[in-house]
């Protein structure tokens, strides 16, 4: 007898809205301007995220727990809002400027926001292979959107990588279904628990293969080498995007499967710290010899996921908190900081780093902006970015991997290096003519901007305002649908 799955609306909602934003920029864009539309979409964001607020606790799930908007999706979601908030803001700005003033790129925005949304409310491995499709295909399509050869190029590279990730994705979650004989995340967690010598190794193939699906989606090195073409030859805001809203995603993702339906699954921990060596090290390091900003900007990012990937070492309830912290400073502070690039560059290839010199004589404001933000990717107090990495490194240390914190602290002084050069270019007199572009109001990317600044300057110095919403173990404990 066939039996119909439970379709509650609730927990759908939050992901319904902003589908309903896609399908409204796709077929109101021969009617509508498209400035027009950006704002009906940011006030469908707003909903969005006002649904969640009304799932909080309520443990809601739909299609037989394929869809479950449990306390740990509502706070990765709002992140993911507020990163692509800023992006729709800074897009306001600068859309037509970069070419891709046009309503395709509202509506391939909002097909990926809902394709992330469903990763971080996925309560089995077929939704989040949907979510993570529906994701990546609308990001291919946003590197290649804007008219250049460097755009072309670098959504080809995207493309096909990522196609090659998404394979071995597949594989992996063939080889988990293969040993456990199910997609549910409780169910895999219940599973693994019992299974025979050869499902055994079958499980952890599948989770390996699944790791390095993984590890291209969220940059983590030997896998990351489409990051700096991809992020310094999309437009701006789509560099923004993908750096901030996609890899939260993708960590969202990690989280639910290495830190929920395969937690006890041996083999991935012994792989991913490994991983996480070879991206700190490589991240880093790239970035000390980059003379443009934005590509600079983009091996900061690999350097990053390393030192978020460290979380996913922790126990969940302390290294899911640690991320979900850690993420939403990242992505305020790296959207603030690509949305000054934006702002100010004279084209989409970004600016070299010694066009920043005498910044702060020609456009203070944003000088001191980015000088915040720079200080916090860096890991400096009295900002929020020191706290994640604090976090991050405490996860680690409490599961025994101190060999590895102790290289990513090591990591964290060499990054002063790259991060402190521009900062400090930035106040030093220069008398040579304005190297940026000559712009008019950029109200939406001010205050884009100045959401990022206060932001991680207030979650800094009251790490508890976020940290102590996200730190209950309770949240945490629901990874796997228990």
């Amino acid at each position: 007898m066939l039996t119909v799955p439970e379709v509650h609306l609730a927990p759908m909602l939050p992901i319904l809205i902003v589908l309903a934003g896609a399908l409204a920029s796709t077929v109101l864009g021969f009617y509508l301007p498209r400035r027009a539309l950006t704002i009906i979409n940011l006030v469908l964001l707003v909903l969005s995220g006002v649904s969640m607020g009304t799932l909080w606790n309520s443990g809601a799930t739909a299609f037989g727990g394929s869809l479950q908007a449990d306390n740990a999706a509502i706070l990765l979601g709002l992140t993911i809002l507020i990163g692509s908030a800023m992006t729709l803001l800074v897009s306001l700005d600068t859309a037509y400027r970069a070419r891709v003033s046009f309503p395709e790129f509202d509506a391939m925005l909002m097909y990926a926001i809902t394709g992330t949304l469903l990763i971080a409310f996925s309560g089995d491995l077929i939704t989040l292979l949907i979510g993570l499709e529906v994701m990546s295909l609308s990001g291919y399509v946003l590197a290649t959107l804007q008219e250049s050869r460097p755009a072309e190029e670098s959504g080809l590279k995207y493309f096909l990588l990522g196609a090659a990730g998404s394979a071995i994705l597949i594989y992996g979650i063939a080889f988990v279904y293969g040993a456990t004989g199910s997609l549910n995340y409780a169910e895999i967690a219940a599973r693994t628990a019992g299974l025979t010598p050869g499902n055994l190794g079958v499980l952890v193939g599948g989770a390996l293969l699944m790791l390095a699906g993984f590890a291209f989606k969220v940059a983590l090195a030997p896998f990351h080498q489409w990051t700096p073409d991809v992020y310094s030859g999309a437009p701006t805001s789509v560099s923004l995007f993908l750096s901030t809203v996609v890899k939260v995603a993708a960590f969202a993702g990690m989280l639910r499967v290495f830190g929920g339906a395969l937690q006890n699954a041996p083999g991935w921990a012994a792989v991913l710290q490994i991983l996480i060596a070879v991206t700190l090290i490589v991240g880093n390091a790239a970035a000390l010899f980059q003379t443009n900003f934005k590509r600079m900007l983009a091996y900061s990012a690999v350097a990053h996921t390393g030192f978020l990937a460290l979380t996913l070492l922790g126990t969940p309830g302390v290294g899911g908190a640690a991320l979900a912290y850690y993420l939403l400073i990242y992505t305020l502070m790296t959207a603030a900081a690509l949305a000054i690039v934006a702002a100010l560059q004279r084209s989409e290839r970004g600016m070299e780093i010694s066009d920043l010199r005498g910044l702060y004589y020609r456009h203070p404001a944003y000088a001191v902006a980015l000088a915040a933000c720079l200080a916090s990717l860096a890991g400096l107090p009295p900002f929020a970015g020191f706290f994640g990495k604090y976090l991050a490194f405490q996860a680690a240390l409490q599961s025994g991997y101190v060999w590895l914190s102790v290289l990513a602290a090591l990591a964290s002084v060499a990054a002063l290096v790259y991060y402190l050069r521009p900062a400090m270019l930035m106040f030093m007199p220069d008398r040579t003519p304005a190297r940026e572009y000559a712009h008019g109001e950029r109200t939406a990317t001010t205050f884009t901007v100045a959401l990022g600044i206060i932001g991680v300057t207030v979650l800094g110095i009251l790490p508890n305002l976020w940290y102590g919403w996200v730190a209950n173990p309770a949240i945490w404990g629901t990874l796997a649908g228990r």
